[in-house]
């Protein structure tokens, strides 16, 4: 299933949206506090709106510029973001078989430029065969039926268009530990097809597979455990850069890190482990 073309959803205008008006809000110099009590809002829906998280009436951004004192020339262009954050990604239909919350990361995934991805445990979904899919999926979700099975498949395959798409595929970089190729999901036969479509893979232009040795000695990974970092392009409400994004997952949940210590920290642990791989799988 192709993903479709010029559709990102509203996480990315979500985004930016709130990253604009947070902007504005610091500029002058006002607390969400204060801002909340102005606009007559909870401090709560103010964070909610700052940090992406609901989309916005073109309204409600018309009047958060008066109260900020933005520039004339600012509040058209926000109010057309505000209007792009109905918009609905093609992932908002199989709600019910994405994982609760994992929904922005596949908007974030969906808008980025590139990835860069250090993955110690399996091989990541955008690499997947669908037989080792399956396999996965029957140790970790038993009981699936097969529509559902069928369902949780076909937003993999939509990911993974982003590698192939026409119009600018994905840029990807991957180090995966020499023990994700060896872990037995599935059988003998699964295994090896992964590995051949891991060597297939890394032969297009735009994505980089390498393996970290399982004799190797230190290395930033094993402290960081397995992450990804999300690059994007050029804002293009105001035509500056969208800052990065790291995607931090544990057992205990999820954690999206945009501070840019916070990215420096795991930009220079992904150039660590980059330097200690080896070559293509």
């Amino acid at each position: 299933m192709a993903s479709p073309q010029g559709v990102t959803g509203s996480t990315m205008p979500r985004r930016q949206l709130g990253r604009h008006l947070r902007d504005l809000r610091n500029q002058a110099r006002m607390t969400t506090r204060t801002a909340a009590a102005q606009l007559e809002w909870s401090e709560a829906k103010i964070w909610r709106i700052e940090t992406g998280q609901t989309s916005l009436r073109s309204l409600d951004v018309e009047a958060m510029c008066k109260v900020y004192g933005a520039p004339a020339e600012l509040v058209e262009p926000l109010a057309a973001l505000a209007r792009e954050t109905k918009a609905r990604g093609w992932w908002t239909s199989y709600g019910d078989v994405i994982p609760e919350g994992f929904e922005v990361y596949i908007g974030l995934e969906e808008a980025a430029t590139g990835l860069s991805i250090y993955e110690d445990g399996l091989v990541p979904a955008l690499l997947q065969t669908e037989d080792y899919t399956r396999a996965l999926l029957e140790q970790t979700v038993p009981g699936l039926t097969e529509a559902e099975l069928g369902r949780r498949l076909r937003v993999r395959e939509a990911r993974q268009a982003l590698l192939t798409r026409a119009d600018s595929p994905l840029r990807l970089q991957v180090v995966l530990a020499e023990a994700v190729l060896t872990r037995r999901i599935g059988d003998d036969r699964v295994l090896a097809a992964q590995r051949a479509r891991l060597r297939e893979l890394a032969g297009l232009d735009t994505v980089r597979i390498q393996v970290m040795p399982g004799d190797t000695g230190y290395h930033a990974g094993l402290e960081s455990g397995r992450f990804v970092i999300l690059d994007f392009g050029v804002d293009g409400s105001l035509d500056r850069p969208e800052p990065p994004v790291v995607y931090a997952e544990t057992f205990a949940g999820s954690a999206y890190l945009d501070k840019p210590a916070d990215y420096e920290r795991y930009r220079g642990a992904f150039t660590d482990i980059s330097a200690a791989a080896s070559g293509a799988p």
